[in-house]
């Protein structure tokens, strides 16, 4: 398929620029898609939909403060450095996007922070046109280095969000059950789930399989190319481990619901499938690209947020879901002012 054929019209308006103030009280849209049938619920509604012994699988990354502000030396100039991964831990060299890139060069020197916590950077590499890699120049503790480059980093609110992050950000933008620190966005699916959501579906019987996936810049970038299949993910670093390849294939031989909570979590695992189309335990890195046709050997049941259009996110979702089921539901979403993005609404599809 095209990527033209993704496009729908959309009103900025509908992005979220904020969460709900209870995780659980974002609307739903319930989807079936063997009826066509389309519901309006509330999210912490999703009880209803599962039965004993039913699977969640959960991506349990967690986001760290990845968005600094410093100066170059000598101007003074205010200069966003985007953290997007550590290359090496004991020389504390990272790649990272800056902003405004033209006036970074190899040889340049950030500070970031005042008073005693204070961090300095060197460039040491252009990578692409605004990514660099750079040396953080720390004579301290481990401890000590990751403390204070957390508390300088700010939460990575998505740019199309459009406003700075706060205090309430921190916690909001991110997962109750995050864990494997190391993702620079949220898998925003799994921000409905409230602790009480949570307690109700064990009481339930529902499983949990936690995975993880670290999620890069890459979910964001814009898909440049018509032809889909010329299109190339950006790599991301996941796990999966043998309590969540068991909980998996239990349910996949009893014929239980298994349902990935977000895209991240679809393509983790849908990236280690054995030869008899179960889930296996691994690691490794990522560039899986789902778009139609596909054929899905894992999850029978997908929660996913509203996502914007002609984005991988959105493409991955209609394969899932069908192509003409799902455009017809955004259309409808648009319709009834759901809310988009990552603290936005939420979709179910069964």
């Amino acid at each position: 398929m095209k990527l033209s054929a993704f496009n729908f019209d959309f009103p900025e308006e509908l992005i979220a620029k904020y969460p709900t103030d209870n995780r659980h009280d974002s609307r739903l849209m319930v989807v079936h898609r063997e009826t066509g049938e389309i519901e309006h619920r509330v999210f912490k509604d999703v009880l209803n939909y599962f039965g004993e012994d039913d699977v969640l699988v959960m991506n349990n990354t967690k986001v760290f403060p990845a968005r600094l502000y410093g100066k170059k030396e000598k101007t003074g100039a205010r200069i966003e450095v985007f953290l997007l991964r550590e290359l090496n831990s004991r020389s504390r060299l990272w790649d990272v996007l800056v902003d405004p890139a033209r006036k970074i060069r190899v040889g340049n020197k950030l500070y970031f922070g005042e008073g005693d916590e204070v961090l300095v950077a060197e460039v040491v590499d252009n990578t692409t046109s605004r990514g660099r890699t750079i040396r953080f120049l720390f004579e301290g503790e481990e401890l000590d280095f990751r403390r204070i480059l957390s508390s300088l980093g700010q939460t990575p609110l998505p740019k199309y969000i459009d406003r700075e992050a706060e205090e309430q950000d921190k916690r909001r933008y991110q997962t109750i059950y995050a864990k494997e620190e190391g993702a620079v966005a949220a898998p925003t699916a799994g921000l409905h789930f409230s602790d009480e959501l949570m307690k109700r579906l064990e009481v339930k019987g529902i499983n949990f399989a936690e995975v993880t996936l670290h999620i890069g810049l890459g979910t964001f970038r814009n898909i440049e190319v018509e032809d889909l299949s010329k299109h190339k993910m950006d790599a991301e670093y996941y796990q999966i481990r043998q309590p969540a390849v068991d909980i998996v294939n239990k349910a996949k031989a009893n014929n239980k619901r298994i349902c990935a909570v977000g895209t991240t979590s679809i393509r983790t695992v849908e990236s280690s499938v054995s030869a008899t189309n179960t889930l296996k335990e691994g690691e490794g890195w990522t560039n899986l690209f789902v778009h139609p046709p596909y054929n899905f050997r894992i999850p029978n049941a997908m929660i996913t947020n509203m996502h914007l259009p002609k984005t991988s996110l959105l493409i991955m979702v209609c394969a899932f879901g069908g192509y003409d089921l799902m455009m017809g539901a955004y259309e409808e979403a648009v319709k009834e002012k759901y809310r988009f993005f990552s603290y936005g609404d939420a979709m179910l599809i069964l």
